[in-house]
């Protein structure tokens, strides 16, 4: 397919970000209801076989094999692979820790992006946003305190989660140059299947009709959370919309608190709001420095 040029839009690239994260989070607080009876691998396959039924209809016009044809497929299925790997870790990190607290430390993500950018990507890193990423990780030690509490390994999931779930966000970027949103979400759901298919029926038990319709709705904000993301990054740039994807952490202390009666402790509510505020100032210092380059 060619790529189809998108008239700039912050606004609507805002309200999908926003909607996307509200999405995300329905999404993460049913998981954790399902998690406790269902292996993660089970829940991955079923999830990705109704987000390839959800691709085919958005891409139905032209055709699944030609929404398919991509100038960069061996980029394109990196980035499927990270995101059902970045997806299944995170289902497991509900299963033992509170949705506040999960996402105070994967909200680390915009940061690592910024440091992946420069690693991978050769941009360039100055001192103020060094200042911003070192203070982000300070705000994750605070939320996972070692020498403090016992620090078991379900705390390193949604370290691990924010890695991949950075490394998503840079490579969908590098995509997006190149294809159209619907390219891009018909990789994603083909590549999920084809990858969770070596792995659900391992662990198979068939769900009640209840789990059966928590899992459609996680499969129906999945896919739309994932393609209004696509879509928000094709009206706006990635710098100009991340301040909305925070709005993730306060959906998901919402959700965590009505539907489980989490309420994060002191800590993680201040490692969040560090975490959030270095990750605002790298935004404000990208805008002002796009402002001083085009005056």
């Amino acid at each position: 397919m060619t790529q189809r040029k998108t008239a700039p839009n912050l606004a609507l690239g805002a309200l999908l970000t926003m909607f996307a994260m509200l999405c995300f989070a329905g999404m993460d607080t049913i998981s954790k209801w399902l998690v406790a009876d269902y292996a993660v691998t089970e829940m991955m396959w079923i999830r990705s076989a109704l987000f390839l039924l959800f691709a085919w209809f958005v891409v139905r016009k032209p055709g699944l094999r030609a929404a398919l044809r991509s100038r960069r497929p061996v980029l394109q299925a990196v980035r499927c692979l990270i995101a059902v790997v970045e997806g299944a870790v995170f289902v497991l990190a509900f299963r033992f820790l509170p949705l506040a607290d999960t996402h105070a430390v994967a909200a680390t993500s915009p940061l690592i992006v910024i440091a992946l950018g420069a690693f991978l990507l050769g941009e360039r890193i100055d001192g103020a946003r060094l200042a911003a990423v070192a203070a982000g990780f300070v705000g994750v030690l605070l939320i996972v305190r070692p020498g403090f509490r016992q620090l078991e390994w379900p705390l390193l999931l949604p370290i691990a989660g924010a890695v991949l779930w950075a490394a998503y966000q840079l490579l969908t970027r590098l995509c997006s140059r190149d294809d159209t949103p619907e390219t891009s979400l018909a990789w994603a759901a083909l590549v999920a299947f084809i990858a969770t298919s070596f792995v659900g029926p391992l662990a198979w038990r068939w769900p009640s009709a209840m789990a059966w319709a928590l899992m459609i709705v996680i499969a129906l904000m999945g896919a739309a959370a994932h393609y209004a993301l696509i879509k928000a990054l094709d009206y706006a740039e990635a710098g100009a919309v991340q301040p909305y994807a925070y709005s993730l952490l306060v959906w998901a202390t919402l959700l965590g608190f009505l539907v489980f009666g989490n309420v994060p402790d002191g800590w993680t509510i201040a490692g969040g709001a560090i975490v959030v505020l270095s990750g605002l100032y790298c935004w404000r210092q990208d805008r002002r420095a796009a402002i001083a380059a085009t005056a």
